[in-house]
């Protein structure tokens, strides 16, 4: 009874500070809302916050926007993440596959590259080459200026083509595997660029190449290319080399997390050789040629880039230099090729400006769907200096440019054996363009990067 009537009392109570609640918000409603509201905001960052972290572990940054940090972007394909500094390996998904693999393994993916359209009027005799001038007024920042890049221009061919191709085939002949090699593990990502080749090239440049059951046949020279047969008839990398005007280069990544030059057809690079580099990661390609800035501001960005580039997303980024020479495929003005000491500081000083050149390189880069490797296209394009100062605003934002570079980028670029008899020509030239009427405040208006 007691216990009954115990009970019965709590009730009424609670009853009654009930009502007195339900008083209270009906008379004072607004602190009760906001409390409410803070309540459900609470939970919802609770929520969200538990279900990133889950998603963290199996996801990962896709191919940055140009150089900036990734924003989140979802993509279709990943490459794992990689084990670095000796930590234990963890087993990771492949989004494509849906399969697990230990990290620093590539797992193929089924990804194709779009099929390209023809290039518009394109004629092995007259298309001139793309007038690429990548120098830009003011200071020299040292960055990776990466860019998207369209499929159906990964691979660009002029009327400069039977020369180059030419000067291919000689220094084939005359340094083989000085300049064309592959290792062997990296033999089924160089069959893999052929199979893009062959699949490609006839696409977009279908007056020059056929495309054939085993490969395709050149319409020019009448070369025919068997990239089925095995053994090949030569390495496979000397042969992709002959069907384009680009020098190549594939990066593969070891269970150390870094990338290795692993196959490459290093022909017409001028200032560089393949049997410097071949084996190397790509750290210390860079630290032993001395390239300006790479420690402090590209490595780690470099780095970041090739373990998260996709195969749906090709770059590209240009450079330039300065030759005092007028050979493309080894400026001896640094050396003898074959000799072990190379440099600027044996280059003659201020030659005449007959004498220099402007060498430019377009370089693509993409990941190979089924290998894994990170293919890069250098295309040369090389102009005497006298030639490219006749385009308006060119003489005065090259020399802009030029004196914009640090001393680091001076000492790499070699301006100390130049720069009085190029400066001084570039201003002259510019004068004159000014004093004919240009008119310097719409060189933006004209042009753009890196054109």
């Amino acid at each position: 009874m007691e216990e009954s009537l115990t009970a019965w009392a709590n009730q009424f109570f609670n009853s009654a500070r009930m009502k007195e609640t339900a008083f209270q918000v009906a008379k004072h409603p607004r602190p009760f809302v906001y409390v409410l509201c803070i309540l459900a905001i609470t939970a919802w960052l609770i929520s969200t916050a538990i279900t990133r972290s889950r998603k963290a572990g199996l996801q990962r940054s896709t191919t940055p926007d140009l150089e900036k940090p990734a924003t989140g972007a979802k993509g279709r394909f990943k490459a794992p993440e990689r084990d670095l500094g000796g930590k234990p390996q963890r087993m990771l998904t492949n989004t494509f596959t849906k399969a697990y693999c230990p990290a620093s393994v590539w797992l193929p993916v089924d990804f194709r590259r779009p099929a390209a359209a023809p290039y518009p009027d394109w004629d092995v005799h007259t298309t001139r080459p793309l007038p690429y001038r990548p120098f830009k007024h003011g200071p020299y920042y040292i960055t990776m200026g990466l860019r998207t890049m369209k499929w159906d221009e990964w691979i660009e061919l002029d009327n400069h083509y039977p020369k180059y191709h030419a000067d291919k085939a000689r220094r084939i002949e005359e340094r083989g595997p000085k300049c064309c090699k592959t290792a062997p593990e990296a033999f089924d990502g160089a069959i893999e660029l052929l199979e893009e080749f062959c699949d490609y090239l006839p696409q977009r440049y279908p007056s020059l190449y056929r495309k054939t059951p085993v490969g395709m046949d050149n319409l020019l020279t009448g070369e025919t290319f068997n990239i089925v047969d095995r053994p090949l008839a030569e390495d496979p990398m000397a042969m992709a080399a002959r069907m384009v005007q680009d020098d190549l280069a594939i990066m593969f990544e070891k269970p150390d997390g870094q990338y290795y030059l692993l196959a490459g057809a290093i022909l017409l690079a001028g200032f560089w050789r393949l049997e410097d580099k071949f084996g190397m990661p790509l750290s210390e390609i860079h630290t032993s040629g001395d390239v300006p800035g790479f420690k402090e501001k590209l490595e780690k960005g470099m780095m970041n880039f090739f373990r998260r580039v996709r195969p749906d997303s090709p770059v590209l980024r240009n450079n330039y230099f300065i030759q005092v020479d007028e050979n493309l495929a080894w400026s001896d003005s640094i050396g003898d090729e074959d000799s072990e000491g190379i440099g600027w500081y044996t280059a003659k000083k201020n030659k005449a400006i007959e004498h220099h050149y402007f060498r430019s390189e377009r370089q693509s880069l993409r990941r190979l769907p089924r290998s894994g490797g990170v293919v890069f296209t250098i295309r040369t394009y090389f102009h005497p200096i006298t030639e490219i100062v006749k385009q308006p605003y060119v003489p005065g934002r090259l020399a802009s440019g030029i004196r914009g570079w640090g001393d680091d980028v001076s000492r790499y670029k070699g301006r100390e054996r130049y720069q009085d008899v190029l400066l001084e020509f570039l201003d002259e030239k510019h004068r004159e363009q000014v004093t004919n009427g240009l008119d310097v405040e719409k060189e933006d208006e004209v042009r753009a990067y890196p054109y």
